[in-house]
């Protein structure tokens, strides 16, 4: 009998080559299948490289073909520009946006019409184009599918907020034409019975950067995965990541970066703080460096601060390299307890142990709020980073 060569059936799987005739998982993050047919994807069990760390049996509403329900989650823009809509097949939706798994093409073919946020070329807005979705009830199903094009040469950003409740399955396709600089912000301040999964998608073209933050404080479960690929010569991609996960949440990222161009350039930096016995974070980060993406100069890095005992953080860097000509590339990931010798500088100095474990998670976690470059957004996290201090201080 012959080997099975035959492609596989089961999204996630390939076929063996050593006459074994059985399959074995996907394991690289370039291998993924991808359709906008639900009906390509079986529903998740847990055991999947994409899904093994995530609860996915607090998820199963997400995996069906269901429609939402009306008012589920509202959402209005404010700002300089006004939105539009983009009905399935209308341009440019799907120009980059491509189904990963069984909850993203669900909210694909279940948005009949995607909301469209378009930067015209040349154009550099001085405030930020706001996008907020407020769910009406946990027990509530929505999907939805945001477009932003930040068209030539142009300058903005959007920030995107959610608050309310609801089981909202969500994507966002990002598109950043040549020579144009977006900054997406995405922030999640849930209620803590919400339930959200996102897929962020984005093309990041010649001499062109995407500056793409995500902050997560609310939710039961929050799922947001940010996938960039740097497609022209030249291109960057700025990848930041905040979160304070408390007892009972679950606030996970699986971060996919593309160089596909030659001479770009990624920083990705992450970094969660968590507290209570069930605070519970997840980092999956993935850089390809691709054949022709020579000169490539590409870093990422995890850094989790865990403030009680019983929280848990899970991260795990990859990085895949096919060309041996580029600038430099690394990844790294730590987590821990506080620093006892930060403390005693600090206590040493009159500060009491509560104030000087504030100011060590302030400074820890200051760093990516600083980048927002929002200064009522940025004031906004350090009051949140605050109040979370404050349930700590009471645990």
């Amino acid at each position: 009998m012959s080997p099975t060569t035959e492609a596989p059936t089961v999204p996630g799987a390939k076929g063996h080559t050593d006459g074994a005739g059985a399959f074995v998982p996907v394991q690289t993050r370039s291998e993924r299948p991808w359709s906008f047919d639900p009906t390509a994807f079986e529903a998740p069990t847990g055991r999947e490289v994409n899904w093994k760390h995530t609860p996915v049996q607090r998820l199963q509403r997400l995996f069906t073909d269901a429609a939402g329900d009306a008012g589920a989650v509202s959402v209005a823009v404010t700002g300089p520009l006004a939105a539009a809509g983009l009905a399935l097949g209308a341009a440019p939706r799907g120009e980059v946006f491509q189904p990963e798994d069984l909850s993203a093409a669900v909210a694909w073919s279940r948005s009949a019409e995607a909301l469209y946020v378009s930067v015209p070329a040349e154009a550099e807005l001085d405030e930020p184009v706001v996008i907020e979705a407020t769910g009406a009830g946990a027990e509530l199903l929505a999907h939805g599918h945001i477009v932003i094009e930040a068209s030539r040469h142009s300058r903005a950003t959007v920030v995107l907020r959610h608050a309310g409740s609801a089981q909202f399955a969500q994507n966002v396709e990002i598109i950043v034409r040549e020579g144009a600089h977006l900054e997406l912000v995405t922030v999640q301040r849930w209620d803590d019975d919400a339930v959200h999964v996102s897929s962020h998608q984005a093309r990041v073209e010649r001499d062109a950067t995407l500056r793409h933050v995500v902050v997560s404080f609310g939710g039961g479960i929050v799922r947001v995965n940010p996938s960039v690929e740097l497609a022209g010569t030249g291109s960057r991609a700025e990848l930041y990541g905040l979160s304070y996960s408390d007892s009972g949440q679950h606030l996970e990222s699986q971060v996919y970066l593309h160089h596909k161009g030659a001479e770009t350039s990624g920083d990705v930096l992450y970094k969660s703080a968590l507290q209570g016995a069930a605070a519970r974070t997840v980092w999956i980060g993935d850089v390809l460096i691709g054949p022709d993406a020579v000169g490539t100069d590409s870093y990422e890095a995890n850094r989790n601060l865990v403030l009680t005992e019983g929280a848990r953080a899970e991260s795990i860097p990859n990085l895949e390299i096919e060309t041996g000509d580029i600038r430099g590339a690394g990844h790294a990931s730590a987590t821990g307890r506080f620093d006892d010798e930060q403390l005693f500088y600090l206590q040493a100095r009159g500060i009491t142990e509560d104030e000087a474990r504030r100011l060590v998670v302030l400074g820890f976690l200051a760093e990516i709020v600083q980048k927002i470059g929002v200064e009522d957004l940025e004031a906004e996290l350090f009051a949140a980073i605050e109040e979370e201090l404050a349930k700590e201080a009471g645990l």
